[in-house]
């Protein structure tokens, strides 16, 4: 695990009940643990090739439920990985999506063949027997009477034969097994995939399992495990160490930080590197809030010099990545070797603390895999704490990025930080195209600051939501670029930014935001005659994909 480093794992409190899901290589194994956790119960995602005793270890504090089986872009004929025999011998229900399915039925006697007719997208499956899994769940009734659902399959291969103890749960008409039970032992399994939003009911399909079948107790709720992960923090720290941590003005560091500091006090200690490519105030507002309504120990170094410097000249988006990156790091590791080396009412500070959440774990691995640990490394770490000596605090690692939020609001942080939408890491640097300039920076601010307020005053009278909220993200993008413009009775020659707003669930795919003229109309109108300097405003209607929500 992580050789070279010491490595503080906030593992969840004894008395949850918790759910195992083992990753198959499913795109969407995550939407299966976001499923579990709008639930309320606590589960965590693991490598399918863990192997039995892992899987016994995990289960032998009484508190495993059930288990799952995500679905593999794989066809069990091409790969091995099968579930770790364990999980079919530990007494506890399991159910098995997509390719879950298919290892099941391999692993308890059954067939698995290649189809002639392979199933991808929507298709509507017809409910056999009433089995405790889908009783009464349905999207309609034919007219014969027959439950159907409405759901989005994605397979080639499926199950020609049930294993002994099995019957059909489920068919389509190119699909006679479509889903399948063994209720004695509380074994299921579905070849459509339920964690997906294009299932209706799949939410409550899952609810169903977890909570009836399994019988786990929906108890994972933030306002309650404020003060479990506070206790938690004070057993990791102790009484007398000093933690460090990065904060950059985002939703996770900024919750970690107010966490942290809950349990702490005045022993943490952040720094905020300002690079001079945030957003119109944004760093007044994050010392606002963490120093002054917090009133924790904040250290602002303005380095905006430093870096505008080193990106001029550089026109390549993945260049300016990099030198910002390095350069954060440099300017960070400068300021915590002088905490480190204590002094100023410090005894030194031995713990690094970072907002890692759920999801940057599930993608690096978890370090338990010897097949998911090569998939990437996690961004946050970056090697900093073996470079700095210090050990490594994550108190968000448990948490999904709807369940830090609604853990920023326990915590007291306002709603409109806590759901402000994702900003890129280097910042309007990679919103500026080509070459990142004070100038354009400036602009850009502005102009961004208008949009992202006419989103919010901008009420839709269906949904009674402003556009802000019915937005997953919205940002402006400066182009390097002059048009020609007639403002009062002279020519103008200035520079053009474009609009970009989009709706998503997942962020993998994104659809362009049908925002009303009217608003378009309002914003264009204010940037042009606000922002001098800028004189053309367009609306990038590109979806993802083709495009990426970033410009850069």
């Amino acid at each position: 695990m992580h050789k070279g480093r010491a490595l503080i794992c906030f593992k969840t409190a004894m008395q949850h009940d918790k759910i195992l899901i083992l990753d198959f290589g499913s795109q969407v194994t995550q939407l299966i643990a976001r499923r579990v956790r709008e639930a309320h119960v606590y589960c965590e995602v693991h490598p399918c090739d863990v192997g039995s005793d892992w899987v016994r270890e995990f289960a032998a504090d009484g508190h495993l439920k059930g288990v799952i089986l995500s679905g593999s872009h794989a066809s069990v004929y091409e790969v091995e990985d099968r579930a770790p025999d364990a999980v079919f011998e530990l007494g506890v229900p399991v159910l098995g999506i997509c390719y879950g399915m298919q290892t099941m039925a391999m692993q308890l006697g059954g067939k698995v063949e290649g189809s002639h007719s392979r199933e991808f997208g929507y298709a509507e499956v017809r409910a056999h027997g009433h089995t405790e899994l889908l009783k009464d769940i349905q999207d309609f009734a034919t007219p014969e009477g027959h439950g159907m659902l409405k759901v989005w399959m994605s397979h080639g291969d499926k199950v020609t034969e049930l294993p002994p103890g099995f019957k059909v749960m489920a068919s389509t008409p190119s699909c006679a097994i479509a889903g399948m039970a063994d209720e004695a032992r509380r074994f299921y399994a579905v070849q459509f995939h339920p964690e997906v939003t294009h299932t209706p009911q799949g939410a409550a399909l899952l609810a169903r399992y977890v909570l009836e079948i399994c019988g786990a107790r929906a108890d994972w709720v933030m306002g309650h495990y404020v003060d479990e992960a506070v206790a938690r923090i004070r057993a990791e720290v102790g009484d007398e160490e000093e933690v460090l941590l990065g904060l950059s003005g985002g939703v996770d560091s900024s919750v970690a930080a107010a966490l942290i500091h809950r349990a702490i006090g005045d022993r943490l200690t952040c720094v905020f590197v300002d690079h001079g490519l945030l957003r119109l105030n944004e760093g007044d507002m994050v010392m606002d809030m963490i120093a002054g309504k917090l009133h924790a120990r904040v250290i602002r170094v303005d380095a905006s010099d430093l870096f505008l410097g080193q990106l001029a000249g550089v026109q390549d988006p993945e260049a300016k990545r990099k030198i910002i990156g390095g350069l954060f790091v440099d300017v960070f590791k400068a300021e915590a070797e002088k905490l480190k080396a204590a002094g100023g009412g410090h005894r030194g500070v031995t713990f690094l603390a970072q907002g890692t959440i759920y999801p940057d774990v599930i993608e690096s691995g978890g370090a338990k895999s010897k097949k998911a640990v090569t998939i990437k490394s996690h961004h946050n770490v970056g090697g900093l704490p073996e470079q700095l000596g210090l050990k490594l605090l994550e108190p968000l690692r448990d948490l999904f990025k709807d369940e830090v939020r609604e853990l920023g609001l326990a915590l007291g942080l306002p709603r409109e930080m806590v759901y402000r939408h994702p900003f890129p890491g280097p910042g309007l640097g990679v919103r500026i195209l080509g070459e990142a300039k004070r100038e354009y920076a400036d602009l850009l601010r502005r102009a961004d600051a208008i949009f992202t307020e006419e989103l919010r005053n901008t009420v839709d009278p269906a949904t009674g939501k402003s556009w802000y909220e019915l937005t997953s993200q919205a940002f402006t993008v400066f182009l390097p670029v002059k048009s020609v413009g007639v403002m009062g009775d002279g020519r103008t020659y200035d520079y053009v930014v474009a609009l970009r707003a989009v709706q998503t669930t997942d962020f993998m795919t994104a659809d362009w935001a049908e925002l009303p003229y009217a608003l378009l109309k309002r914003v264009s109108g204010r940037i042009i005659n606000e922002v001098r300097g800028i004189n053309r405003v367009t609306y990038d209607v590109s979806s993802k994909p083709p495009a990426t929500i970033e410009w850069e």
